[in-house]
């Protein structure tokens, strides 16, 4: 995602939710496509790993990131969107206070960086986009290569295609009922809101409002002048097709994913993965 860069959370969301389309009367409904989908990692249980280690690796790329942020906005937040989005999001996760401070302070020292956004097939046939950050391209687009073959991958133009971007405006989700969230939604300009679960915090529900990127900012204005907390806001990648998996696919499929989130360069990975019934 070059241009504006805006963080989401590190883990794959599971979009299920409440869609409401441009008529003149607007109504709810699930989505069944995003309901099969729904948090399909919960069945492969090693996919999250040792919570103590996933947080330490969560903390080393929020660090990361703040240093990109910094050397392209500078250090104050007021000044600098990206950084304050960061910082918002170090924050709702409980990140030490010192190692914000400590990554801002050491951002002037650091490597250039630049963000990519490779574009990978994997197993079954699923479409992966996955974003790094990184100071030297070549090494990561060679490491990332090697995660991919070793794992049933490959690098392949063209996946993003398969992807749509957009503005999300992330809420916490507890006692919103499905009416209130539509209600909120066209209060607050947004296109849609979906219901999900915050799997870095134990899973907890999670409502994720759509908009156009260039209208994250005003929908976020709009919920918090509602009253409405905002967890996170920024914008992401969501598929406009699927690819089926069947269990043993899965199971690949999630080894895949693991192994790229482990990669230090890897900030994010997006994936089209359907469960097969």
């Amino acid at each position: 995602m070059a241009g504006t860069v805006v963080f989401g959370v590190l883990r794959n969301l599971r979009p299920i939710g409440w869609l409401w389309t441009h008529s003149s009367v607007r109504t709810a409904h699930l989505s069944p496509t995003l309901c099969a989908g729904h948090n399909k990692w919960s069945k492969v249980k090693h996919i999250k790993g040792p919570k103590d280690e996933a947080r330490g690796k969560m903390i080393a790329k929020f660090t990361l990131m703040i240093k990109f942020a910094v050397k392209e906005g500078g250090p104050n937040p007021d000044m600098n969107v990206n950084l304050a989005q960061l910082l918002e999001q170090c924050k709702n996760k409980n990140i030490p206070k010192a190692s914000i401070e400590t990554a801002i302070k050491n951002a002037e020292k650091a490597k250039p960086a630049t963000q990519h956004t490779l574009e990978a097939r994997g197993p079954g046939g699923c479409i992966l986009l996955i974003e790094v950050l990184t100071d030297n391209s070549t090494r990561t687009q060679n490491d990332i290569r090697r995660i991919l073959t070793k794992n049933g991958g490959a690098i392949s133009d063209g996946a993003r295609y398969h992807f749509n971007k957009r503005g999300v405006v992330a809420v916490p989700g507890h006692g919103v009922t499905s009416e209130r969230a539509l209600e909120l939604a066209i209060e607050a300009g947004a296109e849609d809101v979906r219901e999900t679960e915050d799997e870095d915090e134990d899973e907890a529900p999670l409502l994720q409002f759509m908009c156009d990127v260039a209208n994250v900012r005003n929908v976020r204005a709009s919920l918090e002048d509602l009253g409405i907390k905002v967890t996170s806001s920024g914008s992401e990648f969501f598929p406009n097709s699927f690819s089926l998996l069947e269990r043993e696919q899965l199971e690949v499929a999630s080894t895949l994913i693991q192994a790229l989130g482990d990669c230090p360069d890897v900030v994010r990975v997006w994936d089209n993965i359907q469960v097969q019934s």
